[in-house]
């Protein structure tokens, strides 16, 4: 990616004055300057996030009609995914593994910069199962962390610790790619991964709010964000322990992510808080081959688009 650098003129020479002041100015004792704030997440954009959902969807309709691990239309949601990343200039590296005797993949980018031994790491879960395209169960995740990836790289973001976004393979088999890629970590590199956050149904058409629970620092982020919007979050039991985020906190790393529900019914009170339809599930179509563009609740998915590049700015900056 052209990285491009507009200071001219005076600019140029008010930058220069700004670094000799900053040379000369320290605090006493050799004690650490303040840090800046972080700086301020942009607001990704609903309708690139649909973009991608509709070509997740048009590689499921070309390929027997699912992104299921080991069928063409997984791979193929890989390679589209993959070419994304690789324009935008991130590093990108395929790792394979085998479930039923069928290879798998995951996709892991890597940002150029940050601390390496501090890894902010995102992660989705990119398979289907066969039933159908999977377009909210993960096409959603795995398309609100592209767009977002894809921001880090439009605004050039120069974070403190390092950034990385993964697509996991088989996870409907068991979180089969995500356990793949930490068992195949070596301690030191584990060590290294101060967070994982993960979003597996982040636009279900009658959407709850559920923020995992299983980090306190983490679940601050989310939670302080959709507070001050004044959207009221509940925490997340349906698929706990059930998405790639187990895979992480059973090797002792912090985990965070949201989640919109899945095949539990909306109770009432949800339904008054949230204005969903209370007794219908959050999503009716989990599993099934109604799960297309058509299953996504834009307003839902709009929000927590929204919420991870937040998390992304606030935990890496």
């Amino acid at each position: 990616m052209t990285r491009h650098f507009r200071l001219r003129g005076t600019a140029v020479a008010a930058a220069a004055c700004t670094a000799l002041l900053t040379g000369l100015l320290g605090t006493a004792n050799g004690a650490e300057a303040a840090r800046a704030p972080a700086l301020a997440a942009p607001d990704i954009p609903i309708q690139q996030v649909k973009a991608h959902l509709g070509e997740l969807q048009s590689i499921a309709e070309a390929n027997g009609g699912d992104r299921a691990h080991g069928r063409p239309g997984y791979r193929a949601s890989l390679d589209y995914i993959k070419g994304q990343l690789d324009s935008a200039g991130f590093t990108t590296t395929v790792q394979e593994f085998t479930q039923s005797g069928t290879t798998g993949y995951n996709l892991v980018a890597d940002w150029p910069g940050g601390d390496p031994d501090a890894v902010v790491m995102v992660g989705s879960h990119l398979d289907s199962v066969t039933a159908g395209p999977g377009i909210n169960d993960n096409g959603s995740g795995s398309a609100g962390i592209l767009e977002v990836a894809l921001a880090v790289a439009q605004n050039d973001l120069q974070p403190a610790k390092h950034l990385r976004f993964a697509w996991w393979g088989a996870e409907e088999l068991g979180m089969v790619g995500s356990k793949h890629y930490v068992n195949d970590l070596a301690s030191d590199e584990r060590s290294k991964i101060a967070s994982y956050l993960n979003f597996d149904m982040i636009g279900s058409p009658n959407p709850g709010y559920f923020v995992y629970d299983d980090d306190p620092a983490l679940e601050k982020v989310f939670k302080d964000w959709y507070a001050a919007r004044d959207i009221p979050t509940e925490i997340e039991t349906e698929g706990d322990g059930r998405s790639d985020h187990a895979s992480f906190k059973s090797a002792g790393i912090p985990v965070g992510g949201l989640f919109t529900g899945a095949s539990t019914r909306m109770t009432s009170e949800q339904a008054e808080k949230w204005g969903g339809q209370a007794g219908a599930p959050f999503d009716p179509c989990y599993h099934s081959s109604c799960d297309t563009t058509e299953n996504i609740d834009d307003t839902a998915l709009d929000n927590n688009s929204d919420a991870i590049a937040h998390a992304v700015w606030e935990l890496s900056t």
